[in-house]
């Protein structure tokens, strides 16, 4: 274990994505043009810059609750794991949405990053088998556990159901790896 409790809250507030968000407002919204565009070289660069874009502050905000939150208990008891989770998510949720994405689409917002380390909150228990894991692995899938219908392609037309299936993928991942 390592930091206190109020380390680990400030870690898993800390974004750029409030930065982001009065950037994009100075610019005319043009900062979306950086988002993933899938299967073009250029929407490659979106696959890192994704996560710290967003389509307004509604958008901004409802990936910021969640992230704060689960990014916080991403941290329990490893801090290095909320950077594991963080990059291989952007990674995994980006890719998926280059991968699989509507031509002419461009795919933004933090979300891949949130189901990802929802997907390695639900799965970490299952694997390490130690007593918080298990409970914050149910606590999580209790509370959150809604969120995955947002990996269905039909459910929520215009939203990125990509990078949230393959950003959960990715968290589920590094739980399976890390232990």
């Amino acid at each position: 274990e390592d930091g206190t409790w109020g380390d680990r809250v400030e870690l898993a507030a800390m974004t750029d994505e409030e930065v982001e968000a009065v950037a994009e407002e100075g610019v005319g919204h043009r900062l979306d043009l950086l988002g993933v565009r899938p299967r073009t070289l250029a929407g490659l660069r979106g696959v890192l810059l994704a996560p710290f874009l967003h389509a307004g502050w509604g958008h901004l905000l409802g990936n910021t609750i969640p992230f704060a939150i689960l990014g916080f208990l991403v941290t329990v008891p490893r801090r290095a794991d909320f950077w594991r989770v963080a990059l291989a998510s952007t990674l995994t949720g980006g890719l998926g949405a280059w991968l699989l994405g509507a031509p002419g689409s461009v795919h933004i917002g933090a979300s891949g990053v949130v189901f990802g380390f929802l997907g390695f909150l639900m799965a970490r228990g299952f694997i390490e088998r130690k007593p918080l894991a298990v409970i914050l692995s149910i606590l999580v899938t209790v509370v959150f556990g809604g969120m995955m219908a947002g990996t269905l392609p039909f459910l929520y037309p215009g939203m990125s159901w990509q990078a949230h299936l393959f950003g959960w993928i990715g968290g589920v991942l590094v739980a399976r790896r890390g232990r």
